[in-house]
């Protein structure tokens, strides 16, 4: 997913009226925008053209500081929505046009307004965000596609991107007793210059999404569940082929293929002309055959060869060709002449209906040549149920990561060149399913436009297969929950709501590079770049790590090349670039300026160095790793034994612990006494 336009952060709160929001148009999509910002305990108005009759969130009207029932496009309404003094415009009305519009209407009205538009136009959009400036469009129902095709794997992946031409891969797993993490690795030793450790738990319950609560020094053992990101140079392995077809001989297989295409050219589509057109080509064989021996045996100076050639002529409408003077044709038996003109009016008809035949098919096909698509797989597959803009991106996203797929649409009218690389099943649901081999298929993905069909569909998937994955596409909240009791082991995942997410954090100014579904939370992956008067200007990223509770995954500072998994004493500074994983909440502190989740509660007590030249390596450290003055660390190290007024985070505290110990200095970390 790659939004169009450029981010323009600005996280700091400069004014009051700073932190009020529009909202134009208030579908599903926008409700969701509407709930994801009153997360950041912000103002926001809406428009909406016909004020709904029910809502699917109940409480919006509650939630809104106003609603205005209008049109959005009118500029006397946006300045009744006091769209000078709105930061931000999301723009997600179902109409395109209207979109647009209302974006062009609001610069004229304020040029500073940051627009957040929902358009599927990625060239218009990004002429626009040329012109306008400070513009992003998203096409909501794309963004969640690659969490639909993560979810879609069914192994220990929980997410798949890359950065700057380097791909990450988020894992999520189990640890058993033969794993060589175990009893030997402690937590902390895991996070290396390609791994980063997002989530641990010791017990059976699934890891939560938040980041640092675990302590570092444990040490893994078997049953305990991980989750980290990792840089891999190498896609997924494909998955293999059932047994049948990968044992089978290449040339066995390819007569087996053609003999069940000649038994599905009989029994599907167009049967009655296709019988028809196989029974006037047998009888023209027949004809073909009777008049060769006839004329051989009436010209007995002829060969077999050339009595076949006059035949031919004669069934492809000749007969004047062989007869068209009198004296040659006192020579020939009259039996022979009307034996002949026969062939000819035969021939006429029966290679007409071919010829109709073939017109019909080429006529069908629109004259174009398709690739030739790969067989239906027999197990082990993905299917991906319904293959619009969604079901497509999502194909192409698994075809990357080499997996078996086939693809089944209702759509009759499907243009038939998409996708060629992947198996397709067209028709109807009942008549489909029991031919995509679902009982033995490794997922399911359903992602029709149908709330309703997709409902129907994961239904008979999970009486087929109980054991299949089945990933269930929907819009709203309200399905989703009804549909979890029922489908227990599905994973549902609402189009709009995990959008609705990336809408929101773009509002604030920041660059939505994808996201990803992780134990049923969304997590963002987010680029900031530092401004002057930001909040994370002059930050360690330790700091904003422990602090706002993300994950840094990328730094860069221009023109430089980018580092990944950067390490946590990096300072920032202005024009610093800066990728996270994040939730949305996460994004709210940072949004907010709390750098304290937990404060910083510890301080170090360094007792003794070794000699003085672990003296002075510890009070580089310290000055490093603590974001204290060179001066005041190396006063510390001269006073010893001592403890730093600098206070830490438990995290950066420990790995400090452990630095000094390397360098033969002696330390450990205290807490502070809050007074009461």
């Amino acid at each position: 997913m790659e939004p169009s336009g450029n981010p323009s952060p600005h996280r700091n709160l400069p004014q009051p009226d700073s932190d009020r929001f529009l909202v134009c148009g208030l579908g599903s999509l926008g409700q969701h925008c509407v709930l994801s910002l009153k997360e950041f305990g912000v103002k926001v108005t809406a428009i909406e053209q016909i004020e709904p009759k029910t809502w699917e969130i109940p409480n919006i009207p509650e939630l809104l500081d106003d609603l205005i029932i209008a049109d959005c496009r009118q500029n006397q309404i946006l300045q009744q929505a006091k769209i000078e003094r709105c930061r931000a415009a999301l723009l997600v009305t179902t109409n395109e046009q209207a979109n647009i519009e209302t974006a062009l209407a609001i610069r004229q009205l304020n040029p500073h307004t940051r627009l957040i538009v929902r358009s599927p136009k990625e060239n218009l959009n990004q002429l626009l965000s040329e012109q306008l400036g400070n513009f992003i469009a998203y096409e909501p129902t794309q963004l969640p596609a690659a969490a639909f095709a993560i979810a879609a794997l069914g192994t220990q992946t929980r997410g798949f991107f890359s950065l700057d031409r380097q791909q990450l891969r988020v894992i999520q797993r189990r640890l058993t007793p033969n794993d060589p993490w175990c009893h030997v690795r402690p937590l902390h030793d895991l996070n290396t210059r390609n791994r980063r450790l997002i989530g641990y738990h010791d017990g059976e319950d699934h890891p939560s999404v938040s980041f640092y609560y675990w302590d570092p020094d444990t040490v893994v053992k078997p049953g305990d569940q991980l989750i980290y990101i990792e840089t891999t140079d190498t896609l997924l392995q494909p998955v293999s082929m059932s047994s049948v077809q990968s044992s089978q001989h290449p040339q066995r297989q390819f007569w087996q293929n053609w003999r069940e295409r000649l038994k599905k050219l009989w029994q599907k589509g167009r049967q009655r002309i296709r019988q028809i057109a196989l029974i006037s080509g047998l009888i023209v064989i027949v004809l073909l055959i009777i008049g060769t021996l006839l004329l051989h045996w009436n010209f007995p100076q002829s060969t077999l060869l050339s009595a076949f050639s006059a035949t031919a002529i004669l069934l492809l409408g000749g007969y004047s060709d062989l007869f068209g003077e009198f004296e040659q044709m006192d020579d020939i038996p009259p039996w022979l002449q009307l034996f002949s003109l026969g062939l000819t009016l035969a021939g006429t008809a029966f290679v007409g209906v071919l010829y109709a035949l073939l017109t019909e098919t080429l006529l069908s096909a629109q004259f174009q040549f398709v690739k030739q698509r790969p067989p239906i797989p027999q197990a082990n597959h993905i299917l991906i149920i319904g293959l619009g803009r969604v079901g497509q991106q999502v194909a192409e996203f698994l075809l990357e990561l080499k997996q078996t797929l086939l693809g089944i649409t209702f759509n009759l009218e499907l243009d038939s060149t998409i996708l060629p690389e992947m198996p397709l099943i067209v028709g109807n649901v009942q008549n489909v399913l029991p031919q995509a081999n679902l009982a033995t298929a490794k997922s399911v993905v359903v992602v029709t436009d149908d709330e309703i069909l997709n409902l129907e569909v994961a239904l008979m998937s999970q009486k087929l297969n109980p054991d299949s994955h089945i990933v269930i596409r929907t819009a709203g909240q309200a399905l989703g929950q009804h549909l979890l009791p029922i489908l227990p082991k599905a994973q549902i995942l609402g189009t709009y709501a995990v959008a609705a997410e990336v809408f929101a954090g773009a509002a604030f100014g920041e660059n939505i590079i994808t996201v990803f579904r992780l134990n049923n939370r969304t997590v963002l992956v987010t680029e900031y770049e530092v401004e002057e008067e930001d909040t994370l200007n002059g930050l360690l990223l330790a700091e904003i790590a422990y602090g706002y509770g993300v994950l840094p995954i990328l730094h860069q500072k221009p023109p430089n090349a980018s580092n990944l998994m950067p390490s946590d004493d990096i300072r920032l500074g202005v024009g610093d670039r800066l990728v996270v994983l994040a939730t949305i909440e996460d994004l709210k502190r940072v949004e907010q300026g709390k750098i304290a989740i937990q404060p910083k509660q510890w301080r170090i007590r360094v007792e003794k160095a070794f000699n003085d030249e672990a003296a002075f390596e510890g009070a580089n450290a310290i000055a490093r790793i603590s974001g204290c003055s060179l001066n005041i660390a190396r006063t510390l190290m001269e006073q010893l034994p001592a403890t730093l007024s600098v206070p830490l985070y438990h995290h950066q505290g420990l790995r400090l612990v452990r630095e000094l110990h390397k360098l033969r200095v002696t330390s450990a970390l205290i807490p502070i006494q809050v007074s009461r």
